[in-house]
């Protein structure tokens, strides 16, 4: 045989996969599938043939390797039981995906969980999104369906696949069902929350808050109420991130699984057209998302969400602030009635139409001509996904009319003052005491949160009613991951009286299923040496108006400049912000890297623009 011959029948293809080895073939870029992406051995070729080896050791043939690869990322873990149905929704992804011509290879990437994560899962969310993005760019795929749930996780995707920017698409499980106690439906976590809060005060004893334990979380999924994972369930339908049913259905539900086989479907779609979140996400977008977050009432903590996320995106990093989600709350109605700002749940929202009916609802309000991963606009996605509509006086419709909404406009606030240059946010629709969202009174200050656990039941705590507790050092730096501790208990001594409410401050985040007249991410966080909230003392008489938009301590600008200058005299030498700089591992880096609130708690060197863009 001729070399010309022999150079034929290598070039032809007649073989599968032989055509690999053209030596004169450039392979190094403009690959898919399995090709894409190649080892960096220094020979294109040989990485490769060595690929193709370890594949074929998996039991895959050369037609596996030719057809688009759909990553699916797997976050189950024994200590998520948000994530408990994961494997399941994982088969029914691959049925979508394999009955579109694709090919699915799940992997792991980090699973975290509120109640399972030390100190806190907000401490991980940015270390799950490096993972999530570097797992994404590494691995040959075409694109990816991100499963998460757990309060968290969705947002940690997102703002790794943004960052990645290969065609994503998301899944979440779904909310639990709600348990029973008594003929009466409860369920995690507004009622974790309210139960405990009647057992501190005396109003249930120990064998009932037992029993109620028990029925709190009757099956796996994420909170069955408008909490934080409810909350970026619907914000991921609204940005168009993946299908509208997909929000709402319960985890253990037959739907769920549809929805899942339907996102396999999709994300074969997004990647042979290369449906990319850079090009999908825009400012209209955003509002859209925005628009929705007030309509539910949603969980504060999606306002940091939503500014880390934004802030990855090149083209839209800077924006959007906070007083662009205050300008859209004040013509958004809360139209959903659910809890901690209502009394319902999700499993009520689902069957009341979910998200088709509310965005069919909110349609003056949206940007219709927005993008979505399926390739077509909000608009023409809104118009095609069926739903039954409820009759909106039927008593299971939690979906309230434009002309009779649950709360008027501004479900959540954003706050500004002399207490908080850089903003602070509010629920001001989970108020339990609507006096209070115009207060005056003054202040009692726990240092941190052991100064508050050793103080805020002692019978000689200097505390009435009308006081404003307020928490420090529970912000980014302060407490790395900025814990859920906002919702300061009520005095045991004040809870026995049936004080059921107060004013309460602190530079932290509180549950999405938490309810209470409560202001939160204070910024700069009080770790901060130049922080007001770092100089608060008994006594200060603070203020909060919310209809005004204002937080202000009654101090002279001279005052607050004379304590602030005191404070960095005497610095302490074991305090966070000082620490920081010696602190190793991750929680160095965290210290370190982390932005403030208002711009998403992420890491400074993770957004669009870079280490330059500061804290």
């Amino acid at each position: 045989m001729t070399d010309t011959a022999a150079e034929s029948k290598l070039t032809s293809g007649a073989v599968p996969g032989q055509s690999d080895y053209d030596l004169t073939k450039d392979i190094s870029t403009g690959q898919t599938g399995l090709r894409q992406g190649l080892t960096s051995y220094g020979d294109a070729h040989f990485s490769l043939f060595l690929r193709k080896v370890f594949i074929k050791a998996a039991g895959y043939s050369e037609d596996a390797l030719s057809r688009p690869i759909v990553g699916i990322i797997n976050t189950y873990s024994s200590f998520n039981p948000c994530h408990g149905n994961v494997p399941q929704l994982i088969e029914a992804v691959k049925r979508g995906i394999h009955l579109n011509g694709g090919l699915a290879m799940d992997f792991p990437t980090i699973s975290v969980h509120e109640s399972f994560a030390s100190p806190t899962s907000m401490y991980l969310r940015n270390l799950m999104s490096m993972d999530t993005e570097e797992m994404i760019n590494a691995q040959p795929v075409d694109s990816v369906v991100m499963i998460g749930g757990c309060d968290k996780t969705t947002p940690a995707q997102l703002m790794g696949g943004i960052s990645a920017n290969k065609p994503i698409i998301s899944l979440v499980t779904g909310p639990m069902m709600p348990g029973s106690h008594k003929g009466t439906r409860v369920g995690a976590c507004t009622d974790c929350r309210n139960n405990w809060a009647a057992f501190r005060a005396g109003r249930i004893d120990i064998e009932e808050i037992s029993a109620i334990n028990e029925e709190l979380g009757p099956t796996v999924g994420t909170c069955g109420v408008m909490g934080t994972a409810s909350t970026m369930a619907c914000i991921l339908a609204a940005l168009g991130m993946m299908p509208l049913k997909g929000a709402t259905a319960a985890a253990v539900s037959a739907a769920r699984v549809r929805i899942a086989e339907e996102t396999g479907r999709h994300a074969v779609n997004a990647a042979t057209n290369q449906i990319k979140p850079q090009d999908v996400l825009t400012r209209e977008s955003f509002i859209n998302a925005i628009t929705v977050l007030q309509a539910i009432g949603g969980s504060t903590n999606a306002i940091v969400h939503i500014m880390a996320i934004i802030n990855r995106h090149p083209a839209i990093a800077g924006s959007i602030t906070l007083d662009t989600i205050d300008e859209i709350g004040r013509k958004t109605p809360l139209l959903v009635d659910l809890k901690p700002s209502g009394d319902n749940y999700m499993t009520d929202f689902h069957n009341a139409g979910g998200m088709p009916a509310l965005l069919h609802a909110l349609q003056p309000l949206l940007h219709l001509e927005a993008k979505t991963v399926t390739g077509q606009t909000l608009g023409e996605l809104l118009s095609q996904t069926k739903y039954v509509p409820v009759p909106p006086d039927h008593p299971t419709n939690c979906i309230r009319p434009f002309d009779n909404p649950l709360y008027l406009a501004s479900s959540l606030i954003v706050l500004g003052g002399n207490l908080a240059p850089g903003k602070a946010v509010m629920k001001a629709s989970a108020s339990k005491d609507r006096r209070l969202l115009k207060h005056k009174g003054a202040a009692v200050v726990f240092s941190n949160t052991a100064d508050m656990a050793l103080r805020i039941d002692s019978p000689d705590l200097q505390v009435d009613k009308d006081s404003v507790l307020v928490l420090q050092s529970i912000g980014p730096i302060g407490n790395p991951g900025m814990p859920e501790a906002g919702m300061i208990p009520i005095p045991r001594k004040l809870a026995a009286h049936g004080v059921t409410d107060m004013l309460r401050i602190s530079d932290g985040r509180m549950s999405g299923t938490a309810g209470g007249t409560i202001v939160l991410h204070v910024s700069p966080e009080s770790a901060v040496p130049d922080s007001p909230l770092g100089v608060i003392q008994d006594g200060d008489i603070i203020e909060c108006d919310a209809d005004a938009r204002v937080l202000k301590v009654h101090l002279s600008e001279e005052e607050i400049e004379q304590r602030i200058a005191q404070r960095k005299k005497a610095p302490d030498k074991g305090s966070a912000w000082n620490a920081r700089t010696l602190t190793r591992g991750y929680r160095g880096l965290y210290m370190r890297s982390v932005n403030q609130a208002e711009h998403g708690a992420d890491f400074d060197f993770l957004t669009a623009a870079g280490p330059a863009s500061g804290s």
